[in-house]
C-alpha cells in the first residue's frame, strides 16, 4: 500500500493504538515518521522486528497525519490486516 491509500484503509493512528494491533497480531504494516522521537516509537519498532512486520519510513509527522486525513501529526500508522 502506498500513502495515498492511507485515508481509506483500515488502520490505527498513534503509538499506543498500533502497540495493541501489534500485540494482537492484526498489523500488515507500519509507516513511521522520520521526526518521531525515538523514545517514544522504539518499542513499536521491537514489536515490528519481533512480528515481522514491515516498516516503511516517512519524511515527517505531518505528511503522514495529512495522509490519514487527520489535522495532526502522526507518528505511527499501523494499516491493519485483510480479513
Amino acid at each position: 500500500m502506498d500513502l495515498a491509500g492511507l485515508r481509506t484503509a483500515k488502520k490505527r493512528v498513534g503509538v499506543k493504538q498500533t502497540i495493541r494491533a501489534l500485540e494482537a497480531n492484526s498489523v500488515a504494516l507500519v509507516y513511521l515518521a522520520g521526526d518521531a522521537d525515538r523514545q517514544v516509537t522504539a518499542e513499536v519498532i521491537a514489536l515490528c522486528i519481533v512480528k515481522d512486520v514491515e516498516i516503511r519510513r516517512v519524511d515527517t509527522r505531518a505528511e503522514l497525519g495529512s495522509a490519514c486525513g487527520i489535522d495532526v501529526g502522526a507518528a505511527v500508522v499501523a494499516v491493519l490486516k485483510q480479513e
